[in-house]
């Protein structure tokens, strides 16, 4: 989420723009500021997260000065409370019983934090031993599933996370996005910064299908863009559980899957949605309609229709009009240029290439062993070659010794 301005639209209210920036502050612990060294980091009141629950009356937000913001949007917007988060929070996510407001955080660790009790601080459920990048919660809440930044998925107990279920095993980079597909409650999507999907059957940890979503994009690429990485950043399903859409790093489509019936249900590549701007966003609404948010002022949404087999582009829906109009006055606070380093790029693994530094240090080394040959004399006055000198102490020594006999 760009800068410090969040702004939600729902087609039956006005629009509701919130600034971290002038939200409440964090009261100062005296106590704390004496034994803190200086080197707390302080925040910009940039968005880092937000999530909306299930029956969309609840909103919660958090920004990296640490703020957990909850709100009740029905009948009117309300911010209900504003708590502090430990560390810097990388996901949320609400309950389906929408009782809680569950936190994970760059550290590995995940809170819970009450709606019922607004004011009551978090507790701590569980914890990874690497940062925490994305979360979602199963039917039912059966199931908490966090991913992290050594490509582990955990599948854990909601009311007793200490109880691991499983493990869903096998990406090759950070899990980047999680999705719990509606109307497949055994099924789980993750994306990665490997630039693969795998589907799972999350409570075994059995891997079902996976896709090289480079391969399916088939694009001729440079030189340049074959080193090029794409995180998948977001993945999507359609209130029926029919479509899933899924959104890469800095590249300007929407990969589409469909459901495909026979002996066993799949899930199928079915088009691909070439965009004149990267997308920063994605969703789908309550009609399957799909909502792609750009990275463009002039056209900052496009919204997709699917008819019969194909999507289509509905450039006259009046609800997206009433979006982009009321979105443009507040470009400015929410531009994010593609440009700009990627948010994924400093997660990867590093890679040290030892043989390249080997090979260039024996090159230095037999280059200046050629420089100093080239710098001996050859044998001059009162100097013997190696042969002369050889020769020289072989007739020097002493020859065999015989007795004279008597």
């Amino acid at each position: 989420m760009p800068k410090d301005v969040w702004i939600c639209i729902k087609l039956i209210q006005e629009p509701f723009v919130f600034d971290c920036s002038a939200a409440e502050q964090k009261p100062k612990d005296p106590e704390a500021d004496n034994k803190s060294d200086g080197s707390e980091e302080t925040g910009s009141d940039k968005i880092l997260a937000f999530s909306v629950s299930s029956s969309a009356k609840l909103v919660a937000l958090t920004d990296d000065t640490k703020r957990l913001v909850l709100f009740r949007c029905e009948p009117s917007w309300q911010v209900i409370s504003t708590r502090w988060v430990v560390r810097r929070c990388t996901s949320l996510v609400f309950t389906e019983a929408e009782d809680e407001v569950w936190a994970a955080d760059k550290s590995g660790d995940v809170y819970s934090f009450s709606v019922v009790e607004p004011q009551k601080t978090g507790e701590l459920k569980l914890g990874h031993l690497s940062m925490l990048l994305s979360m979602t919660l199963t039917p039912n809440d059966k199931y908490v599933v966090t991913a992290d930044r050594d490509e582990k998925i955990r599948v854990s107990h909601l009311r007793s996370p200490h109880n691991i279920q499983a493990f869903c095993l096998g990406h090759l980079e950070f899990v980047s996005s999680l999705l719990a597909p509606p109307g497949h409650p055994q099924w789980l999507l993750s994306g990665s910064g490997d630039g693969t999907m795998k589907l799972w059957e999350y409570e075994s940890g059995r891997r079902l299908q996976s896709w090289d979503l480079k391969q399916l994009r088939d694009m001729p690429k440079s030189d340049t863009e074959k080193e090029t990485r794409s995180a998948v950043s977001r993945i999507a399903g359609s209130p029926g559980g029919h479509h899933v859409a899924v959104q890469c790093e800095r590249v300007p489509s929407v990969q589409l899957f469909g459901m495909e019936q026979g002996t066993e249900e799949r899930l199928m590549p079915s088009s691909r949605l070439t965009l004149p701007h990267c997308p920063l966003d994605l969703t789908f609404d309550p009609q399957g309609r799909l909502w792609v948010l750009l990275d463009s002022r002039e056209t900052p949404f496009l919204v997709y229709t699917h008819t019969q087999d194909s999507w289509q582009c509905d450039s006259e829906s009046p609800e997206m009009k009433r979006v982009t109009e009321a979105l443009q006055p507040h470009w400015e606070a929410l531009q994010v240029s593609a440009g700009l380093e990627s948010r994924f790029q400093h997660l990867y693994k590093g890679n040290f290439d030892n043989m390249a530094s080997y090979r260039e240090k024996k090159q230095q080394r037999l280059q200046q062993q050629k420089e100093q040959g080239g710098k001996k004399r050859g044998p001059g006055k009162g100097q013997q070659s190696n042969g002369a000198s050889k020769k020289a102490k072989k007739g020097n020594q002493p020859g065999p010794v015989t007795k004279a006999s008597s």
